[in-house]
């Protein structure tokens, strides 16, 4: 398969990604989330299940850009791909993300959510919060690394998925 329609398969795939993040990010975030809400998710299990779909879907997404999405855009672009800090620097100097400290922040912040489920509720609840906000930071990835296709690879508008909106309307 070419390079370029791995890519632009792999744009899709995380489109629809972010698409879903966003989604689930609105139903969590509808009310406010602090220790207390996080206390209380024994009792309610259909907040909990919310909770764990944003979850496994920021994980998800991450991934999905850093593991696949970043090294088949550098093969696009007939770059040597290389581990993931590699790629990441490598996406920072081409403005497709803004940083790649937050980045690696975002990544410890994943890990975290994943394994540290709720040992906490205060702490638990900050990661939330931090979570809610890293999401914007996949959803620019995104966007950026499109703009990217489009101005500086001179891919077709219509060949390209949709822009993500930066901010999901609550369901």
């Amino acid at each position: 398969m070419l390079p370029i329609r791995r890519f632009l398969q792999t744009m899709d795939v995380v489109r629809r990604e972010g698409e879903h993040l966003g989604y689930s990010r609105g139903r969590v975030f509808s009310q406010p989330v602090d220790a207390q809400w996080v206390r209380e998710l024994e009792a309610a299990p259909e907040m909990a299940e919310r909770l764990e779909a944003f979850v496994s879907r920021f994980g998800r997404m991450q991934d999905t850009i850093a593991d696949k999405l970043l090294p088949r855009w550098l093969q696009a672009l007939a770059e040597s791909t290389g581990s993931q800090i590699e790629n990441l620097n490598r996406a920072e100097r081409l403005g497709v993300i803004e940083s790649v400290e937050r980045w690696l922040e975002a990544r410890k912040l994943r890990n975290r959510l994943v394994h540290e489920y709720m040992e906490n509720p205060n702490s638990f609840a900050e990661d939330l919060m931090l979570a809610h906000e890293y999401t914007d930071l996949l959803i620019d990835t995104f966007n950026r690394l499109r703009v990217f296709a489009s101005n500086r690879m001179s891919l077709a508008e219509g060949d390209l998925p949709p822009v993500l909106p930066a901010k999901f309307i609550d369901p």
